[in-house]
């Protein structure tokens, strides 16, 4: 600005010089200060304007910095859900009761192998909760080789397809 002004002076003392009628001088030193007025307007609607931008610019970056920390959040959520509880050897386990088909969550940080049964909380029957998943076969002659949809295992001589029986229970 100091520049600015330093020229802005030069210019009148040049017009002071030059015109020799002061009449004219007057006009054209308040023409000058119009335009000068004119010029100084313009420049301060500018800056208004890009003011005005910033700060748009400035609430939209907050917007998304917040949108941003609550992705990051749910995202440490997630992270925290799949990640630290596996670390931790804590799962939730889905069970569905046999006797009432009510589905249940259940957390296996509170539940271990040696526990073999749980309470529905919907019929309060026990399910007995195997662990194992493998089927001992020549201890256990009652072992179910999963052809049935009723149980995860069943002996050829036990699943529906079994058309003696079928034709039994019919009579």
């Amino acid at each position: 600005m100091p520049n600015l002004s330093k020229e802005y002076n030069r210019i009148l003392s040049e017009i002071e010089q030059i015109i020799s009628n002061e009449e004219e001088k007057k006009i054209v030193k308040e023409k000058i200060s119009e335009l000068s007025t004119l010029f100084i307007n313009a420049m301060d609607n500018m800056s208004n304007i890009i003011d005005n931008k910033l700060k748009e610019m400035e609430e939209k970056q907050n917007s998304l910095d917040d949108k941003l920390n609550k992705i990051g959040e749910t995202v440490k959520e997630i992270e925290s859900d799949i990640y630290d509880e596996e670390e931790l050897g804590e799962f939730e386990f889905e069970i569905v009761c046999p006797y009432c088909n009510n589905e249940f969550v259940t957390d296996l940080s509170l539940m271990n192998e040696e526990k073999t049964e749980i309470k529905c909380p919907e019929c309060n029957n026990i399910i007995e909760l195997d662990w194992n998943d493998e089927c001992d076969c020549e201890e256990d002659e009652d072992c179910c080789s999963g052809h049935c949809g009723g149980c995860h295992g069943c002996s050829d001589d036990d699943c529906e397809g079994n058309e003696e029986e079928n034709e039994d229970e019919d009579m």
